[in-house]
């Protein structure tokens, strides 16, 4: 996928080689390896903390598959061996009650209200309801079909061959597709700015969601 590719070459450009990038594989040490990371530690985040032990490992985890990829190919040992991924503690989540929601949905802007109707009783990926197209809507059997997904501002495959599914409408998407349908019916998009083109996620949520 374009958007992988883009992460890769940034994580790439950005970490790795301006560290590794002059150095043999075979040179590289688990010294070496330790110290960069340990480093990464220290570098600011988003908001100016530090890089979360995700991230971080995000970032090794190129590191590794180029060093095992060339020490199986050049026959050595490979010195990301036994280097455990920092351990990421688990996060609660606390979804909104089914109340909450209600109260949300009662005082969205009314544009928005089908769109968060869907958002919340599907469990669509961002990406995916972006990516939503009419011919992917089959009001006669009630079903979403998710095949395609908008990443980076064109059409993509989804995230994976399991995120390719079929999701039965609840009464609460139906009507809210019913009603989304009046709007951009004629467009390709179903929620759609008035140029036909996707809504772009930040967007939304700077001028929908926020001040909601």
């Amino acid at each position: 996928r374009d958007s992988h590719s883009k992460t890769v070459r940034s994580t790439l450009e950005k970490h790795l080689l301006p560290v590794f990038g002059k150095k043999e594989v075979s040179a590289i040490t688990k010294a070496d390896i330790l110290a960069f990371r340990s480093a990464l530690g220290k570098v600011p985040g988003q908001k100016g903390q530090s890089l979360s032990a995700t991230r971080i490992n995000h970032i090794m985890t190129p590191l590794r598959m180029i060093l095992n990829e060339a020490a199986d190919r050049f026959e050595f040992t490979s010195p990301y061996l036994a280097i455990k991924s920092l351990k990421v503690q688990k996060t609660d989540v606390e979804p909104f009650t089914l109340q909450e929601v209600i109260q949300i949905l009662d005082t969205v802007r009314s544009d928005f209200r089908p769109y968060y109707t869907v958002r919340f009783f599907t469990g669509l990926r961002t990406a995916e309801v972006d990516g939503l197209q009419w011919k992917y809507v089959d009001f006669e059997r009630r079903q979403i079909l998710i095949r395609e997904t908008w990443v980076g501002g064109k059409l993509d495959y989804t995230k994976n061959d399991g995120s390719q599914r079929e999701i039965d409408m609840s009464e609460p998407v139906f009507e809210a597709l019913q009603e989304q349908k009046k709007r951009t019916g004629n467009s390709q998009f179903v929620f759609c700015t008035r140029e036909g083109t996707p809504h772009e996620y930040r967007n939304i949520s700077k001028r929908v969601w926020a001040p909601l």
